[in-house]
């Protein structure tokens, strides 16, 4: 059966599709040429490095990771084009970032890609710029999760954002039946994240987003990652996740506390521009280039990412 049908199908159902968002999820950066236009062939390479000898579970297109922002719809359309085609491959699930504060434009964007077959779930920030307030973002991802067609990972990022999920609303939003996971990135393990991970509902997967403190966000109870800094190195990232999997917590404490210098280092400027300097200084990629806003990283910053990438690959 396809793996796809099997989780739209699923849906219907009392019963989520909680096996298949666990584990490492590799949102990809967008490579682009020198000239900024975009480089579909190192894209296609990276997918296929993340679905084999990586190890990851899954793929994110469109995130913030892959300056979602600033690609054109044409763009849009060839990097999900790219990563569905490598998921396929694998029998892997694809996640789309789909990021707006105008919830029928959500909708639509939602219905689109769930036409075209091949993805599993969307990305969703809380409506960022607007910040509705938790009433608002509810009333926001329930008629994402009535009207789109689409499974949902909820992107709960409020530096970003600028919109606080409470506990109680992330819990509430896990009940409802398209709505299979939440990115969890709130920026501190507290209470209210020890809470979260408490309550966690079957078939809503709490997924970590804060790089840097992953390790202990997965020994507390996370379900695996999406985590940028696996672009680099990602066969780490996903023995980390396995290790806490099989509670060999002293390995697990050691890889993680290394790859927490690495992310540190990788986020130690906007992101992706650490990320991107790195996998061109590793021959992956054809350019460190970025699009404006954001300025490509400095070499001080790449260098020193760059040596952590390889002493942990030595």
């Amino acid at each position: 059966m396809n793996w796809i049908y099997w989780v739209c199908v699923g849906q219907a159902g009392p019963m989520k599709p909680e096996a298949h968002f666990t584990g490492l999820f590799v949102p990809l950066v967008t490579p682009f040429t020198d000239d900024l236009r975009l480089a579909p062939e190192a894209l296609a390479r990276l997918a296929d490095e993340a679905l084999s000898a990586g190890g990851a579970r899954g793929l994110v297109a469109l995130g913030t990771t892959a300056e979602a922002a600033t690609l054109t719809a044409e763009e849009k359309q060839a990097v999900v084009r790219i990563c569905s085609t490598a998921c396929r491959a694998y029998g892997a699930p694809l996640i789309v970032g789909v990021g707006t504060n105008d919830t029928a434009a959500a909708i639509t964007t939602l219905q689109e890609l769930a036409r075209s077959g091949d993805v599993a779930a969307a990305l969703v920030p809380a409506p960022p710029y607007t910040r509705p307030g938790e009433a608002g973002t509810l009333a926001h991802f329930t008629a994402l999760a009535e009207h789109g067609g689409l499974p949902l990972v909820v992107y709960d990022i409020p530096y970003r954002t600028s919109q606080h999920l409470s506990t109680g609303t992330l819990t509430t939003l896990g009940h409802l039946p398209q709505v299979v996971g939440v990115k969890y990135a709130a920026g501190a393990i507290d209470a209210a994240a020890m809470e979260l991970l408490d309550s966690q509902t079957p078939g809503f997967a709490v997924l970590g987003g804060d790089d840097a403190v992953i390790s202990p966000l997965l020994a507390a109870g996370a379900r695996g990652g999406i985590l940028a800094s696996a672009n680099v190195r990602t066969a780490d990232y996903a023995e980390l996740i396995s290790l806490w999997q099989r509670d060999a917590a002293g390995p697990a404490r050691r890889l993680g506390a290394e790859l927490a210098r690495l992310s540190a280092a990788l986020f130690a400027e906007p992101n992706p521009t650490v990320i991107k300097g790195v996998l061109h200084a590793q021959g992956r990629i054809p350019s460190p280039a970025v699009r404006l806003p954001l300025l490509a990283a400095s070499p001080d910053a790449v260098r020193r990412a760059a040596d952590l990438a390889t002493a942990g690959q030595a």
